[in-house]
């Protein structure tokens, strides 16, 4: 059975998406991530900010062991405690944000990871992928300070 899911949060009001695929499970064969949206949260990820004001849309459970920082970016919060992320104004001007995801590629993987599908707006994940070969390309293999 699909389930709709309505958000209501700061940055979205009465947005609405149908979750068709069940949680953590079908994704695109060429989309194999490393880390869930829970773990992500529970490493710190963008200082504790990301995702404060809108909780109820994503499980409980995503949230039992997240480090947030409803005040501000916290990179003390970071696993690797160093600010690995731009302002999203520069990603607006950048044009890496889309309407159905106005917080970004971490919005949109919280998404997707709980059984949102959209055909155009998934397309993303190859754009990490080509992220994710430049870091195996350049990098050696747990150099955390690479990129």
């Amino acid at each position: 059975m699909k389930k709709t899911i309505v958000v209501n949060d700061k940055m979205q009001q009465g947005y609405r998406y149908l979750l068709s695929a069940p949680q953590g499970q079908q994704f695109s064969a060429d989309f194999q991530p490393g880390l869930t949206p829970p773990q992500m949260l529970e490493l710190g990820g963008v200082g504790g900010k990301y995702m404060t004001d809108c909780q109820k849309e994503f499980p409980e459970s995503w949230f039992t062991k997240a480090k947030l920082s409803p005040a501000g970016k916290d990179i003390r919060l970071n696993y690797f405690a160093v600010d690995a992320s731009l302002p999203l104004a520069r990603w607006q001007r950048k044009g890496w944000i889309y309407p159905e995801d106005p917080r970004g590629w971490f919005q949109w993987y919280c998404r997707y990871y709980l059984g949102r599908r959209l055909a155009d707006e998934d397309k993303r994940q190859r754009a990490m992928r080509r992220h994710l070969g430049a870091l195996s390309k350049n990098c050696e293999p747990g150099d955390w300070s690479c990129r």
